[in-house]
């Protein structure tokens, strides 16, 4: 849950996504299988969303890249929500190498 906490939080404190995916790659061989499909889940959601981020970023001279980024931030909260939505009923996350949620 803390992963899921701190990437949300990145949206307001650019940092702690980092942290977020130390934390996931550093537990990622521990847990039960249901928590092992959330950090797989969270470590892609933290690389998808970074070849997003910079795709959006290196468009936004032409104006097409705010809205891709909108479309990241939107994407990124969905993933987050999604993903605490079935960790906090104990299940595992049922598509975590999926690029939606």
């Amino acid at each position: 849950m803390l992963i899921y906490i701190l990437y949300l939080a990145g949206m307001v404190v650019g940092v702690t996504p980092l942290i977020g995916i130390i934390v996931a790659y550093v537990n990622k061989g521990s847990g039960a299988e249901w928590v092992q499909s959330h950090y797989r889940f969270q470590i892609r959601t933290f690389w998808i969303g970074l070849l997003i981020a910079v795709i959006g970023l290196v468009t936004s001279f032409i104006m097409i890249g705010f809205l891709v980024l909108l479309a990241y931030v939107i994407w990124w909260i969905v993933r987050c929500v999604v993903g605490l939505k079935y960790l906090s009923r104990r299940e595992a996350h049922p598509n975590p190498g999926s690029w939606t949620w």
